[in-house]
């Protein structure tokens, strides 16, 4: 056999262990709802929603009225859902505690029959919350992160700015429930001049997050004055803003929304999606516009027992984010926050993920698997672990199928040496060189 024949042959065998590798998502795939092959059952939902809340097709685009229809009431929701007398005592029961709301759009991607739907568990409330309801109201120790106006600041370089406690949809799992009481409220004028304040007097700052409650929340008019204040401070390099309405309320990024931010560049939008179900076609419209205007897109899931803690479904999910080019960044592993303990999952399952994703997708696809450490002392990765051991110049590693190796690893030589070195021995081998 010539040597090509057996290259190709050796070629053949190992795609064909690797094409046996996918059989396993491709099977999971097919059990998940996914938003993208879902749009039938969403418009149908969507005009039982319009009926309900007597609006139109061009209500529904605008995210005013939306936000004007917020679901936040058992009698509302019940038109839309098939709610047991005992769902509804549990609504009436919880509101008083925890407030609820959720946008017209969102109610449309639930399932009406399916009380265990991921999207049902992330937007509405459940009697788990008052079980479950162990933990801190702030296990971020915001309260103590606070030295100005609306700021939040952890690290040396960047910090939040929190200029609102107003979401299309009050997610179950929110780290900041404690902010949403019963009235949505913007920060005042003030308060976020006194941040802005703050940064122009501290010029190590080159990165500022606007988020809330969701950043885009606020008025074109005030993003527009907020973020051109941020950008006229010549130390600022960075602006990010957090917001989940690509997946709650995508009705929100319009064409007047992106040419106020395209003026603002470099500037980041990080989205929240948890689930597959949650990227639609109007995500991907959301996701488009802002494309177009050049602003780089990522998403931070939050890791949640029974609606994402399945390494084929991260898999899955991170694959729809990336054909609306969305850029899974952060997989966030759960806080303890009173009301949420049911969404509570192992580290364990983290790091599952996070390994089969390493080799079986794109790094691309692969986010970064955080754990807050306590009172708010920062991320901190967690990986598995592929470095098994180190030796005198060498170590051994694992590789993402649980190949072991031996790797050389020398010590780093300092490259001017190493040029001369290199130029005396050529120099001398030419005999131009004779010491």
């Amino acid at each position: 056999m010539s040597n090509q024949k057996r290259s190709r042959q050796i070629s053949l065998q190992r795609a064909s262990e690797l094409s046996k590798k996918t059989h396993g998502f491709l099977k999971a795939r097919t059990s998940f709802p996914i938003g993208m092959e879902m749009q039938t059952a969403f418009d149908k939902a969507k005009k039982r929603i319009l009926q309900v809340l007597n609006g139109t097709e061009e209500n529904w685009d605008d995210w005013h009225w939306q936000l004007d229809n917020t679901i936040k009431d058992t009698e509302t929701l019940s038109k839309i859902l098939n709610l047991s007398d005992e769902d509804k005592y549990v609504l009436n029961r919880l509101s008083k505690k925890y407030r609820w709301a959720v946008s017209p759009y969102y109610a449309s991607l639930m399932d009406p029959d399916d009380h265990y739907d991921p999207i049902r568990l992330i937007g509405l409330p459940s009697i788990a919350e008052e079980v479950y309801d162990q933990g801190e109201d702030d296990p971020m120790g915001e309260e103590y992160t606070n030295p100005a106006g609306a700021i939040t600041r952890r690290y040396p370089d960047r910090l939040i700015i929190n200029v609102t406690n107003q979401c299309a949809n009050y997610c179950r799992h929110c780290q900041r429930r404690r902010n949403i009481g019963q009235v949505d409220k913007h920060r005042s004028k003030h308060i976020l001049e006194d941040s802005i304040a703050y940064i122009r007097d501290n010029k190590e700052i080159r990165d500022v997050l606007i988020t809330g409650g969701d950043a885009l929340m606020l008025e074109d008019d005030m993003l527009d004055w907020l973020i051109g204040s941020i950008r006229a401070i010549d130390h600022v390099e960075i602006i990010r803003l957090g917001t989940r309405t690509l997946v709650t309320l995508p009705q929100r990024i319009t064409p007047k929304l992106c040419s106020i931010l395209e003026k603002y560049h470099p500037l980041y939008i990080n989205t929240h999606a948890n689930h597959p179900k949650e990227i639609t076609l109007d995500t991907k419209k959301a996701a488009d516009l802002l494309s177009a205007s050049g602003i780089p897109l990522g998403n931070q899931m939050v890791l949640l027992n029974g609606i994402n803690n399945d390494k084929y479904l991260v898999q899955c999910l991170n694959h729809e984010l990336l054909k609306v080019r969305i850029r899974p960044y952060y997989i966030f592993h759960p806080k303890l926050v009173k009301g949420t303990g049911h969404f509570l999952c192992s580290v364990d399952d983290g790091i599952e993920i996070v390994e089969h994703l390493r080799g079986h997708t794109s790094g691309m696809a692969i986010p970064t698997y955080i754990v807050n450490a306590p009172n708010g002392a920062g991320k901190t990765p967690i990986l598995p672990s592929y470095l098994i051991s180190r030796g005198h110049n060498t170590m051994t590693i694992r590789t993402w199928e649980g190949k072991v190796f031996e790797y050389k690893n020398p010590p780093t030589r300092d490259i001017h040496k190493s040029i001369e070195e290199a130029r005396d021995k050529l120099l001398k081998k030419k005999g131009l060189l004779t010491n």
